[in-house]
């Protein structure tokens, strides 16, 4: 049996990977009212997993359960790119479960013809995960993907403008401020080292944490599906 938290609320984080390991965007959770606290870089998945005192919710955005193989799409990552429309190129289509023990992107490139740059420097963060979440962490552990949040905060409409713009950037920071109150305080407090784009990014996890632990999201795979692994395949938002 779970115990109960001894604290008056519930913690939730929002995970986003960054350069050296991922970024923290916790919130305390306290009835219905979400209190973001100001984010920080940690150097591994296991961190996250083991802070403490622990997370009720981890909202992540990194593959979780991966297809067995090559070529393979998850039909998650296929709805989250329709669901997206202009901003898909965000969904990163998730590595086989073959691709996992490659060390080398010409090595890689021999098990998936189809890898591409992007992908294979995303794998170590996929190579992470396999290793730290079990299908038993997926009480906690949902995975995420914070364009398919900015789409929800903005009436079901994708964000017209690229992340990487300045419009995007100010578009993204004006739906935060107005979708979940005290994220202005964490934005004015980045960790020195991060990009706004990744702290963005790093709360729109956070506020689709807070719509999970109101049982109120939307799933890309409905009904779910499970990998060799008994992993769910699923992107939540």
């Amino acid at each position: 049996m779970r115990q109960r938290s001894a604290l008056p609320y519930q913690i939730l984080v929002g995970v986003e990977p960054i350069p050296g390991g991922w970024l923290v965007a916790p919130g305390n959770l306290q009835g219905i009212m979400l209190a973001p606290q100001p984010a920080f870089p940690v150097p591994t998945l296991a961190d996250v997993l083991d802070y403490r005192p622990a997370p009720a919710i981890v909202a992540l955005h990194a593959p979780v359960g991966l297809p067995e193989r090559p070529g393979e799409t998850r039909p998650c990552d296929a709805e989250a790119r329709a669901r997206l429309g202009p901003r898909g190129g965000s969904v990163i289509k998730a590595p086989s479960r073959r691709l996992l023990g490659a060390t080398t992107f010409e090595e890689a490139k021999r098990v998936d013809p189809s890898l591409d740059i992007v992908r294979w420097r995303s794998l170590a963060r996929a190579v992470e995960v396999a290793r730290e979440v079990q299908s038993w962490r997926q009480r906690v552990v949902w995975e995420v993907n914070p364009e398919l949040a900015f789409s929800e905060m903005n009436d079901g409409r994708p964000v017209p403008y690229s992340r990487r713009s300045e419009l995007g950037r100010q578009t993204r920071r004006h739906l935060l401020t107005a979708k979940l109150p005290g994220a202005e305080r964490v934005l004015a407090e980045r960790p020195r080292g991060v990009r706004e784009q990744k702290l963005l990014d790093a709360l729109a996890d956070l506020w689709i944490a807070r719509r999970i632990a109101a049982r109120a999201v939307a799933r890309m795979s409905d009904p779910p599906i499970w990998d060799e692994d008994g992993l769910r395949m699923d992107i939540v938002c």
